[in-house]
């Protein structure tokens, strides 16, 4: 999933020049420093690899969202616990839950 690397860096960068954008307090430099180390640990951790394309890309996009949101933590979380109710265009929605948990672990949120 070499791909995923790359849509990684891609949109947890562009989640943190949209931080910075809307929220002054954020340093983009730093916003996309932290953001592209996040991008590592969920790669090298390999939490996304249980994952379809189509369902990682996903994830990914969400995650991105996510991270940059004033509680992060609870923010995956509660995208994780939303699964329940809406599964709509997921190939597998409980492998997409519990991959938001591990990433939340690997992220230590």
């Amino acid at each position: 999933m070499a791909h995923v690397h790359g849509l990684l860096l891609a949109e947890f960068e562009a989640a943190a020049s949209r931080a910075a954008a809307v929220r002054p307090e954020v340093d983009e430099q730093t916003a996309r420093e932290l953001m592209s180390e996040a991008a590592e640990m969920l790669h090298n951790s390999l939490a996304l690899e249980a994952l379809t394309e189509g369902d990682a890309a996903v994830v990914v996009r969400n995650l991105a969202s996510d991270l940059t949101a004033p509680d992060p933590g609870a923010a995956v979380r509660a995208r994780s616990a939303a699964l329940d109710q809406e599964r709509a265009g997921l190939d597998e929605p409980d492998v997409v839950a519990e991959t938001y948990l591990l990433c939340a672990a690997v992220l230590q949120l």
